[in-house]
């Protein structure tokens, strides 16, 4: 062999030997990432929460959720509020506080979080969000470099708790919206969002003390239970949320790992007051007697709930254990029928009135997987009484909430979101409020709605809050049936991933996977 076909050849086996150790550099790295996969029932269309935008609707949700976005201020296992973007406030007046900044916060493209920034998203959001305005009432805010006054039209005492719910997330307003991803401040930043999955990054700038321990992070819209079920037997995720509780049983032994927390989620109805059959208090009052409250959390639940009389879970000082409503009583639910002239004249099983059967239009959705269960057992349980129930379960449910064709909605909400109850009086009680699906409008509602928005301290607001309580019970404007007790699924070798009573964050910078 001639010395320059020689040379040729060592040349070659040295660039291949390049070549290979470099792409065997790349698989190593790719086989040392760290990649979580959730699977969940709480991400899609229907809960509202498609994207990472908190100004939009109940985005914020996902933005708080998936670790992508903070509030200013969070909550503690007790619900109680602590610092996170901001480290300090002080209450100026009734109508003014101010906010001072943590000093080494910054979004995930790397600009600082200051007075400005911070401004800037609070008035992008109350131009924008359709509950935000009414909830914070805010007439000005000044910034100066590392602290915000914000100047309230009229007194708001629960402000830092409503800045702490998820639309509340400070994102870069001046960076935009780029294909439903915003910049944020969170331990990881979404890279691709589409309706079904959100996917995630490390954010390399993260501020906090506790840095974000996993590369990648894939969120999946699993929203059929027996799919998410299987998907985590086949060993396909990491972690789910949302299991029908028929599945739980299956991982309660030592190939999982659960983290299991009471929560202020509640389960439902609104009656509505255009329905002239409802306007009448008997039958209000009959529907929520025949509902079985304890059948349905331990039978069709397998005890993954507990029987709600309120709005608020008995763990609040202004929960369930301050209130009282009827209690279940066939029988007695028959006689109020009777009282109201509802009788079975013809003897088909349902009673009725000038010719016409106690027909009603039960309208919910399905991606809650409690929400169906509980239609099946609010139609068995009323057809007891002579009531027949059309169930409508739908996740374009919000085109008959709009048309008006339902007479009962049922919907999944977490009444205390930002530790203190005023929030679901506003939102979905008082005259007008966005979600008041029943329509139900009270006098003393409102009056009492005014002391509550005008009165500081937590005793005295939680006092006002169960007279409000016990004032929707009286008039038997929704009934209740459960509040929500969350379960989280996960492989055993996953640790930080502990589930919260507010339904907040799941994705957090403690999160691993060993």
């Amino acid at each position: 062999m001639s010395r320059k076909k020689l040379f040729s050849m060592i040349a070659l086996m040295i660039g291949l030997n390049i070549f290979t150790g470099c792409g065997g550099d790349n698989q190593q790295a790719k086989m040392d990432e760290k990649i979580f996969t959730y699977g969940t029932m709480a991400y899609g269309v229907a809960m509202e929460n498609v994207g990472t935008n908190p100004h939009e609707s109940y985005t914020g949700w996902s933005t708080i959720r998936y670790g992508i976005g903070e509030t200013l201020f969070k909550f503690n296992e007790k619900m109680e509020l602590e610092s996170w973007i901001a480290k300090d406030f002080e209450q100026i007046d009734d109508y003014t506080v101010k906010i001072i900044l943590n000093d080494n916060v910054v979004f995930s493209n790397g600009k600082k979080v200051d007075g400005a920034a911070v401004k800037a998203c609070l008035e992008d959001l109350i131009s924008k969000h359709d509950r935000a305005p009414k909830d914070l009432k805010i007439d000005s805010i000044t910034a100066d470099e590392l602290s915000l006054t914000i100047h309230s039209t009229e007194k708001v005492p629960a402000l830092l708790n409503y800045l702490s719910d998820p639309y509340g997330c400070i994102i870069d307003v001046e960076a935009g919206e780029q294909e439903k991803i915003v910049i944020g401040t969170g331990p990881y930043k979404a890279v691709k969002v589409t309706d079904t999955q959100i996917d995630l990054v490390k954010n390399e700038n993260y501020w906090g003390e506790v840095k974000p321990k996993m590369d990648k992070v894939i969120i999946k819209s699993i929203t059929d239970g027996d799919t998410l079920t299987m998907a985590m037997q086949n060993g396909e995720l990491d972690a789910v949320q949302g299991l029908p509780y028929s599945s739980l049983e299956l991982f309660k032994n030592d190939k999982y790992k659960l983290s299991q927390v009471d929560t202020s989620r509640v389960y439902q109805a609104a009656f509505n007051y255009h329905t002239p059959e409802l306007q009448d208090i008997n039958v209000r009052k009959a529907i929520s007697m025949a509902i079985d409250k304890e059948n349905f959390t331990k039978v069709l639940l397998n005890g993954n709930g507990t029987p709600a009389i309120g709005a608020f879970p008995a763990n609040l000082s202004f929960g369930d254990n301050e209130v009282k409503t009827v209690d279940y009583d066939l029988d007695g639910a028959k006689e109020l029928l009777t009282q109201s002239g509802w009788t079975d004249s013809d003897n088909d099983g349902y009673v009725d009135k000038a010719g016409k059967n106690l027909e009603l239009r039960y309208l919910t959705y399905t991606s809650r997987q409690e929400l169906p269960l509980l239609a099946e057992a609010a139609q068995a349980n009323l057809k007891k009484i002579g009531i027949k129930l059309d169930v409508n379960a739908t996740d374009n449910y919000k085109t008959f909430l709009k048309s008006g064709d339902y007479d009962i909605f049922s919907k999944a909400i977490v009444t205390a979101p930002t530790g203190d109850p005023e929030y679901y009086f506003t939102s979905h009680i008082v005259p007008g409020a966005v979600d008041n699906a029943g329509f139900y409008d009270s006098p003393e509602i409102v009056q009492l709605e005014e002391q509550l928005h005008n009165t500081y301290g937590a005793a005295n607001r939680s006092a006002i809050a169960i007279k409000m309580s016990q004032q929707i019970l009286d008039d038997c404007a929704l009934f209740y049936a459960s509040h929500l007790r969350m379960s989280f699924v996960m492989k055993p070798n996953i640790e930080g991933f502990t589930a919260h009573p507010s339904d907040y964050y799941e994705i957090r910078p403690e999160l691993d996977k060993k």
